[in-house]
């Protein structure tokens, strides 16, 4: 491939890192956490620990796939080179479905909150969502510079309220919410099932380090910086959620987590509420809006460089590899991936797309954990051990997960292998 039709290395580390937390610090830190309480209770600290360290095993492993083969497309690439052009495809195809719909939930949740802050109660989320999808979808076209000082700028806001939120429920503490150690709301489950449960979803919350490693091409320095950029968000993440579950549990208890999880979409909001903290939760709406907002924005650059790298292997038409000469940029599927948000937002509840992103997300990474276990041992970076880790994990959790999710997410992995056999056979 000629060095004009590669994009443009633009992220320094500290945008990379920002990427990286723009893509995680979103419905994991706002929802996922709330569910996790209701699963295993304060437990979930555990769940959270557990989830931390498969994290920055499948971490590790994406890390040095990205220094040995830095360019767009993130696993699809990686399984394409290391194992096979269908286990690739899988993984390309997993990521589009699941993190377009994904996106498109970010966007629903934009307008909620922007109609919940301003009492807008006329409207439907989707009347915003769709706006805000288009305008995201445009800074993203613009190209990879001005796309990262955006999402500096919306990350930066939303870690300030976070620790706004913090301080405020830390002085509220109380180590009697912490009794009983375990508390199952969701189902009938004993300690060990839930917590495994809690630790898949908290997984999934963790995963969006591997933006870093899907925009491989645009990072300076990728052999350093890729690393560098997947293990300090990791850190980061990681310390933001603990922060967030301790102050969470101190301040209201596991049961009120829960169910202020399951009866608002605003669940730290109804925290800050509950401790008699109106300004604290509207300081905390507009931070929710900022991470959707930062979530949306880094799938769309996730989703388009998926989508370019399909264009360049034939798993999509070629066009879609095209990259505009002004900016550097795929344009096209960068517009593309837009469309396909955007045909979700209007679809107006697709709360079954989160049934099976467990999975989807476990399956994707065990793709990952394998074509590290491949690297030739001059790439490797880090021990064999570290991505065997990783893939037990992967395939351990993945039959955790709610069996409407597994059922869900098998079908999707039919229809993909289908649909690529059929277009194979069109295009030959």
């Amino acid at each position: 491939m000629s060095q004009d039709k590669y994009l443009d290395r633009a992220v320094g580390l500290p945008g990379a890192v920002m990427m990286g937390l723009g893509s995680i610090v979103g419905t994991g830190v706002f929802v996922s956490l709330g569910i996790a309480a209701g699963l295993s209770g304060p437990l979930m600290i555990l769940s959270l620990l557990f989830a931390g360290i498969l994290a920055i095993c499948n971490g590790l492993s994406s890390a040095q796939l990205a220094a040995a083969h830095p360019v767009s497309g993130g696993t699809y690439e990686y399984g394409y080179k290391y194992i096979s052009s269908w286990a690739g495809y899988l993984a390309g195809w997993l990521f589009i479905c699941a993190k377009s719909a994904s996106a498109a939930t970010a966007a629903l949740g934009f307008g909620g909150y922007f109609i919940q802050l301003l009492g807008l109660n006329f409207l439907n989320p989707w009347q915003i969502g769709l706006p805000v999808a288009a305008l995201i979808v445009i800074i993203a076209a613009l190209g990879i510079r001005r796309s990262n000082l955006t999402n500096i700028l919306i990350v930066s806001i939303t870690l300030i309220t976070l620790g706004v939120f913090f301080l405020t429920a830390i002085c509220h503490f109380d180590i009697d919410h912490f009794s009983p150690l375990h508390l199952n709301l969701v189902n009938d489950r004993n300690v060990v099932p839930s917590l495994l449960e809690a630790t898949a979803l908290m997984f999934v919350a963790y995963t969006g380090y591997g933006r870093v490693a899907t925009l491989g091409e645009e990072i300076i320095n990728p052999v350093k910086n890729i690393p560098r950029a997947i293990i300090l968000t990791l850190a980061v993440s990681f310390t933001i959620y603990i922060l967030v579950a301790i102050a969470s549990l101190g301040a209201v208890g596991a049961e009120s987590f829960y169910l202020a999880t399951t009866q608002s979409a605003a669940p730290l909001q109804a925290i800050s509420k509950a401790i008699d903290t109106p300004l604290v939760a509207i300081i905390l709406s507009v931070g929710a809006m900022t991470a959707m907002l930062g979530v949306l924005l880094n799938l769309v650059l996730g989703l388009s460089r998926v989508v370019l790298a399909m264009g360049r292997k034939g798993d999509l038409p070629s066009f879609f590899s095209q990259i505009a000469s002004s900016n550097r940029t795929p344009v096209i599927a960068v517009l593309t991936s837009g469309a396909i948000i955007m045909a979700l937002v209007l679809l107006k509840d697709i709360q079954v797309a989160w049934s099976f992103s467990a999975f989807t997300v476990l399956i994707y990474y065990a793709v990952t954990n394998i074509s590290a276990l491949r690297l030739p041992t001059d790439r490797r970076l880090y021990p064999r051990y570290v991505s065997w880790l990783g893939l037990l994990g992967c395939l351990s959790l993945v039959f955790w997960v709610d069996v409407q999710a597994f059922i869900l997410g098998s079908l999707l992995i039919i229809a993909g292998l289908l649909w690529r056999i059929a277009y194979r056979r069109l295009i030959n």
